[in-house]
């Protein structure tokens, strides 16, 4: 679902509805949908986080093929290519961005070398991590986690990795377990069913993810012991539906959410749908809402019925400009093929997601601090009807504080605009990933500017 996003191994949930029922059954036959479980012997050498000379931190994660990927606490990040001699590209471009970085050595003997465009190189050593490798049993499955703290044996808070609907390993993937410890803050990552080391069927069912999440905080708190001072949830995107649901199964400190919605999973695709179309005029809208109902109805009923509903969209509607460019997170791909083969095809594609899902009621239970970050631009969540609901919570007394990123998209990642209006990723927000080190250690934000973010919302009583 786009709530998780579209990129970094988040994909959309109908990643390409086959067009033949031979094809689905092959796709679902195979075990497709495992996902990579080791480093590349490159990889192995260099992902590490490094403290710089000058007292910063920044983290070489696994990216594509035997590439990696540079991210600093400013939010700024870079892709180093293995078949380029480690030349930096800006953000999620392919575009040089002047910064040079030398890897040197091997695992626990690797350094770096950090050049801001024109500057002197800057040395970092591998900062060394208390890490501890486990697995947990949840709905009586085995799940692979890993709990990374601080050096040393004081306590510390620890952020409880949520997942969005990537189906990559997060133990391998997840760069968080080394930024923010580098920050003194501890983290838990673990592998959700389905995925890189652990067991069971990959699944996008919020109830079921939701115990699995409980149960990786129980397992955080088991390992940490004494060390830990504060523990909640950190979830993005598809995380936001899970984290706060978690949060009720279990006792944590605090919740932090990212770009995630505080509406259905049907919401999100009508919304995302009509920001597809809504160039074409007011007068396209209750067009483009009665296609949406329509695909909403096949979708509702696990490809089984609605089809009826979709035929008459399509012969009323489907000459009309707007209604190619009509997509959303389903409705597109569901306008675009045949019954027959949506029929057969569709239900080897169900994840389990539960469409109509209402999180107001959860959200209101909220008794942990809750921190919702929003994408001011996002495109793949669009956030109007979220901060409308967030705020209103918030009138009504729940523990939420609402901070919003102008001229973000999903990820709250900033964006330049090509010339065709396509948005080239640059990087995350400055100050974004400062919110959630400061909510995990003290269930509150700073009285300061975190970069161009926006307080929506009063700070909740200390």
């Amino acid at each position: 679902m786009a709530a998780a996003g579209r990129r970094r191994g988040e994909s959309p949930v109908i990643r390409a509805l086959v067009l033949a029922a031979g094809a689905a059954m092959a796709v679902a036959l195979s075990g497709c949908g495992s996902s990579k479980t080791a480093m590349t012997p490159v990889q192995a050498c260099f992902v590490g986080a490094y403290r710089l000379a000058d007292g910063r931190a920044i983290d070489i994660a696994p990216s594509e093929g035997d590439d990696l990927r540079w991210r600093m606490l400013d939010g700024r990040i870079g892709r180093l290519s293995a078949k380029d001699d480690w030349k930096s590209t800006l953000g999620w471009t392919d575009r040089p961005d002047g910064v040079k970085v030398g890897l040197h050595g091997c695992a626990g003997l690797a350094s770096v070398t950090f050049a801001e465009p024109g500057g002197k190189p800057v040395e970092g050593r591998r900062i060394a991590f208390d890490v501890t490798d486990t697995t947990f049993v949840s709905g009586g499955l085995k799940l692979k986690g890993r709990l990374v703290l601080p050096k040393g044996a004081g306590p510390v808070p620890v952020m409880v990795q949520v997942h969005g609907s990537e189906e990559d390993s997060a133990v391998l993937y997840n760069w968080r377990q080394r930024l923010f410890p580098a920050e003194g803050v501890g983290v838990f990552v673990y592998d959700k069913r389905g995925t890189g080391g652990s067991e069971g069927k990959y699944t996008q069912d919020f109830q079921v993810l939701a115990r699995d999440a409980a149960a990786a905080a129980r397992e955080a708190r088991l390992l940490g012991g004494a060390r830990i001072s504060r523990l909640g949830f950190e979830g993005g995107s598809q995380g936001g539906w899970i984290a706060p649901l978690a949060a009720t199964l279990t006792p944590v400190d605090f919740v932090i959410v990212g770009y995630g919605l505080a509406d259905s999973p049907f919401a999100e695709n009508r919304d995302e749908a009509l920001q597809d179309v809504e160039r074409f005029g007011p007068e396209v809208e209750p067009k483009a809402r009665e296609a949406i109902a329509a695909t909403e109805a096949v979708m509702g009923s696990n490809f089984r019925s609605g089809y009826d509903k979709v035929a008459a969209v399509k012969r009323k509607y489907g000459r009309e400009p707007w209604f190619k460019e009509l997509k959303g997170e389903f409705t597109g791909d569901l306008l675009k093929h045949h019954p027959w083969g949506l029929r057969v095809a569709g239900p080897w594609f169900n994840k389990g997601t539960p469409w109509t899902y209402d999180p107001l009621p959860v959200l209101r239970r909220q008794t942990a601090p809750l921190l919702w970050v929003l994408a001011g631009d996002d495109s793949s969540a669009p956030v109007e009807e979220t901060r409308r609901r967030l705020l209103t919570l918030r009138v009504l007394g729940a523990p939420i504080t609402v901070l919003e990123y102008p001229r973000t998209e999903h990820g709250i990642i900033e964006f330049e605009e090509g010339p065709d209006g396509e948005r080239l990723e640059t990087g995350y927000a400055d100050g974004w990933l400062r919110t959630s080190l400061d909510w995990a250690r003290d269930g509150r934000l700073k009285d300061e500017p975190y970069g161009a973010g926006i307080l929506l919302t009063p700070e909740p009583e200390a």
